[in-house]
């Protein structure tokens, strides 16, 4: 648990050349064990910091506070690219009935892209392993509560530039590649759900939330975006 962290901004190099921002809990714990801000009372520095990274961005993306992201991961592009060890979710939730998002393999290695609940182990790697993940992993399988739900057909694994698409309607999540359906349904998970993703051994991905590389299945949509104000 990350209660009592608060960001501590470090320059970290992700392969590529980008420079970004990786968390570590630092800093004194308030009176409720979260870092608080004295500019705004009774908001946590914590929350506060989530909400200004919501406004700017305008639309959901990787998010960086402690309880969004494992200690080692790096986030760089603005919310976009995702490198280092350990998992992430985006900062919107999966709310409306059908619900699109892609990612791109920059660079091959472990990695796994579907869906969690808060709840997820973001340092853990592989997900899936439990209730709170179900996830398609870089070996094809599609795993949740340590079961494999499903596999990517023969020869269809996810290389280095593919994009990988995927669409969740709270009963099965589906997956595209290069705007192709794989014909791979699993489900299981319950509860709110965010995007997530993890990496590890040298992988490196992006993350499209809009304007996307291919275009939506019929009926689903980019993630609608609730904006928080403190």
């Amino acid at each position: 648990s990350f209660t009592g962290a608060a960001l501590s901004r470090r320059t970290s190099t992700c392969p590529g050349g980008d420079v970004g921002v990786s968390v570590s809990p630092v800093g004194r714990a308030g009176s409720e064990g979260r870092a608080v801000d004295r500019s705004k009372p009774g908001v946590s520095r914590q929350d506060r910091t989530s909400a200004l990274c919501q406004l700017f961005t305008r639309e959901a993306a990787l998010q960086t506070p402690p309880s969004l992201a494992g200690t080692d991961v790096v986030i760089v592009k603005s919310g976009r690219r995702i490198c280092g060890t350990g998992g992430c979710l985006a900062n919107a939730p999966l709310h409306q009935n059908k619900s699109y998002f892609e990612f791109k393999i920059q660079s091959t290695g472990v990695w796994g892209i579907g869906v969690a609940t808060q709840k997820v182990n973001l340092n853990q790697v592989p997900m899936g392993r439990d209730t709170n993940s179900l996830v398609l992993r870089s070996d094809g399988s599609v795993y949740h509560n340590n079961e494999e739900k499903n596999r990517l057909p023969a020869n269809s694994l996810p290389q280095e530039g593919d994009i990988v698409g995927v669409t969740y309607d709270h009963v099965e999540l589906n997956l595209y590649l290069n705007g192709k359906n794989m014909h791979c349904p699993a489900s299981g998970i319950r509860g709110t759900v965010y995007p997530v993703v993890y990496v590890d051994d040298s992988a490196i991905l992006d993350c499209q939330f809009s304007d996307f590389y291919h275009t939506a299945p019929p009926g689903f949509e980019k993630i609608l975006f609730e904006q928080q104000i403190f």
